[in-house]
């Protein structure tokens, strides 16, 4: 049988044109998948009655559903009946359902997450193994970022499987509560007026109930004279201020031993 060249050229035209517009149609829906993302972000971000962890859902839900959208123009574009194709797909559900579970598991747990919102953006969290601040929940991923800014990747089957540790879902008690060990005598008395000034000080500090420092144990004991206890500095201060009310105390604290070694090898030192 003779080859019609000019049959196979207009086949050739007619398939690069396709593929011409395919690339081009795939190309375009990338990018107003994107818009329709940014979009549907701003759009409720501005109503100010979504919560944020829903926007971002739904801004992802919508990423997907214009590519889906441009995914079967494309295969119209090749001749390919959609209804078809969604004959051929019910025939061979089982074995797609099997090779999808896993990913159809994390879709299905990212609407449960949504719909139950264990958590919601910037919540401090622990789950399935990992702690970090909630960044975004999308289709089929969670994700964390920790205090170093490392981001953090979860399914959502694992995130919806596991145990989840929400330590923002109630406000803290406020309490601030700092120990550490000092030598008795001299330095435990000097050491514990000066952080007791210092926390009365802070107008942070609540006034009830009235800071205090106190001996909570004993940690060494191999100088009978001058032994290792724990002091103890404790106070209440609301629960925003508690971290940088402890922090700072920390560090006055820490400043205070250096100074208190400094000076007892420097006595040492002339003694000698």
């Amino acid at each position: 049988m003779a080859l019609n060249f000019e049959t196979l050229k207009a086949t050739l035209v007619l398939y690069g044109l396709n593929a011409t517009s395919a690339v081009l149609l795939l190309v375009l829906g990338w990018y107003a998948s994107a818009i329709a993302q940014r979009f549907v972000l701003r759009v409720l971000t501005a109503t100010h009655r979504v919560d944020a962890l829903v926007t971002v859902f739904l801004s992802s839900l919508a990423r997907y559903a214009v590519l889906a959208v441009v995914g079967i123009a494309v295969l119209q574009l090749f001749g390919i009946q959609t209804a078809s194709l969604v004959a051929v797909l019910g025939a061979t559900s089982l074995a797609i359902g099997l090779a999808l579970q896993g990913t159809l598991s994390n879709l299905a747990a990212g609407v449960m997450l949504l719909l139950f919102r264990p958590f919601r953006i910037n919540d401090d969290v622990e789950v399935a193994g990992k702690a970090g601040k909630v960044q975004t929940l999308s289709l089929f991923m969670t994700e964390l970022i920790t205090s170093d800014n490392t981001q953090i990747l979860l399914p959502n089957g694992s995130v919806w499987g596991s145990a989840i540790i929400n330590h923002s879902t109630y406000p803290g008690t406020g309490e601030v509560k700092v120990s550490f060990p000092v030598r008795a005598g001299g330095p435990i008395e000097r050491i514990g007026e000066q952080s007791l000034k210092h926390v009365r000080e802070d107008s942070r500090i609540e006034a009830r109930p009235a800071p205090e420092v106190h001996v909570s144990k004993v940690v060494d004991i191999s100088d009978a004279v001058r032994p290792i206890v724990e002091l103890t500095v404790s106070a209440k201060a609301k629960p925003a201020d508690a971290d940088a009310v402890k922090h700072r105390l920390m560090d006055l604290v820490t400043t205070m031993l250096t100074d208190t070694g400094s000076a007892r090898r420097e006595r040492s030192r002339v003694a000698g």
